[in-house]
């Protein structure tokens, strides 16, 4: 196998290097960096990700310059998470489950990987495999494939499958699960007090679905469950959740990547260096974003020469890097073309992209046949004037009269205040509540005459939104969450209006 052979040449420094995905600035930020460290591969953000073209210019000159490929990665989740400003802009994961379609998601992730494919990407963090089922979850929300495990298990099993079409490797993230969660782990360690038998019962089966679909890699959260770890270290640093459970219990055998180590959550005595050994001994394979690499790297290089990393744990998260790349074809062709790479963004994608947001609509209720709309309406909300432009294509009469006997009333939030306005104005109006970003901000809505969410409030969902709302297009989405005190996960109608 070429990744044993490669590993039997290479030195300690080298082995270390490999180990490490920075962030990088330019090309000659890179080549910097290769040169000194011999890093695994980099992570884009948005300043290496401005166009396709330069991107692929990019990550030519960096291929160049190593003498082992490199993997290329990015956080193009699509939706809220998105880095790649060419991108198509697809809905996130949660209108995905809404459709309930994985043909779509197949389709969806495909675009997604060949338009970074041919950037010089090779691969994208993504799906989100965390099973959101705290409506207060501050991180996750509508990243996830929402509250139903087999549903996730379904959708994670499709985007891999259409990121690995595309020559994309996917990491499944982030394990053991941050679904339950009211604290960011960006900002904070999260503790989950779930039982073992509640992980494995909601968390668990989405990452098993990973595991079985041939997942390149799986990144780990940086957040406690006492359950699965008594001495309550953080899953990222913990040899019971990532050698024990991820490795024993549930067979995998790829790629293990920490989140980023730049987080708090992943914050140790010893600073972040110190977190790197650590959880290269629990079983990690591939350290993301250390926020000094050269601290980093001198110490896991200073660990591995005194023993405390053995060898063995050493060459062992190499091979496993190395075989990724081999699997994903990269020793035999990373090259990107410039000329040609704007190309891979198409208009066949686009209507793809239509199509998701358009099924993704979910209309939670319709009482007295409000939708679909009729006269003269009023739309009132923070996204008021990309809607209300919306529906005007779609043949709806808009007005600035707030006499309207029809208000839209459209918000990315919610609180106990939208509860009372919406109280307010159904006294005397028939009134559409729409959430564009969480459904759980629905929960406020049990006032409203009709209730419908989109997951997202880009020009594709608020144009299918219209569609839905005008009668031109049925409504097909389906609640994948349920809303507290509300209506229960499933729900949907789905004949026409």
């Amino acid at each position: 196998m070429l990744a044993a052979e490669l590993l039997q040449g290479m030195s300690v420094e080298e082995k270390v290097g490999q180990l490490f995905m920075p962030t990088v600035r330019d090309a000659a930020d890179g080549k910097r960096i290769i040169k000194k460290y011999k890093v695994g591969g980099f992570i884009y953000f948005p300043g290496n990700l401005s166009s396709p073209q330069a991107a692929a210019k990019l990550s030519n000159g960096l291929q160049a310059a190593s003498r082992v490929p490199l993997l290329v990665g990015a956080d193009e989740e699509t939706g809220l998470v998105t880095r790649a400003k060419f991108a198509t802009d697809f809905p996130g994961a949660m209108a995905l489950a809404a459709t309930g379609n994985t043909d779509l998601a197949r389709a969806a992730t495909a675009a997604t990987g060949a338009e970074l494919r041919a950037a010089g990407v090779n691969l994208n963090f993504a799906p989100v495999a965390d099973v959101n089922v705290n409506p207060d979850n501050p991180v996750i929300g509508v990243r996830s494939f929402g509250a139903d495990p087999a549903l996730a298990g379904r959708m994670v099993t499709a985007s891999i499958e259409g990121y690995r079409s595309a020559g994309v490797a996917a990491v499944a993230k982030h394990f053991p699960g941050h679904g339950d969660t009211n604290v960011d782990s960006h900002t904070g360690l999260p503790v989950i007090k779930n039982s073992t038998a509640k992980w494995q019962e909601l968390h668990a089966p989405p990452f098993q679905s990973a595991i079985a679909a041939g997942v390149d890699a799986i990144m780990t959260g940086h957040l406690v469950v006492p359950a699965l770890d008594p001495s309550k270290q953080p899953a990222t640093l913990s040899k019971k959740v990532l050698t024990g459970l991820l490795r024993g219990q549930l067979g995998f055998q790829g790629v293990i990547v920490t989140d980023s180590l730049s987080m708090a959550g992943a914050k140790v005595p010893g600073g972040a260096p110190e977190a790197a050994v650590r959880a290269l001994l629990a079983g990690a394979d591939l350290l993301l974003m250390p926020p000094d690499l050269d601290a980093a790297r001198a110490k896991v290089l200073g660990a591995v020469k005194s023993g405390r990393v053995p060898a063995a744990r050493l060459d062992d998260a190499v091979t496993r890097i190395l075989r990724l790349k081999e699997n994903r074809g990269l020793f035999t062709d990373v090259r990107a073309d410039p000329a040609t790479a704007g190309q891979a963004v198409r208009a066949e994608h686009r209507r793809t992209a239509q199509e998701v947001a358009t099924s993704a609509v979910t209309v939670v209720h319709n009482k007295n046949a409000v939708l679909p709309l009729k006269g003269s309406v009023y739309v009132e909300g923070p996204e008021q004037a990309r809607i209300a432009a919306a529906l005007r294509k779609e043949g709806v009469q808009i007005t600035g009269e707030q006499k309207a006997k029809t208000h839209v009333i459209v918000v990315t939030s919610a609180s106990s205040g939208t509860r009372d306005h919406l109280k307010s104005t159904a006294k005397n109006r028939k009134v559409v509540y729409v959430a564009i970003a969480s459904p759980y901000a629905l929960r406020y809505g049990g006032s409203s005459h009709a209730m419908a969410a989109t997951y997202s409030g880009s020009e594709v969902s608020l144009r299918g939104l219209a569609r839905v709302l005008s009668g031109k297009t049925p409504p097909k989405g389906r609640l994948p969450v349920s809303l507290p005190g509300g209506a229960p996960l499933g729900s949907g109608l789905t004949d026409p209006l």
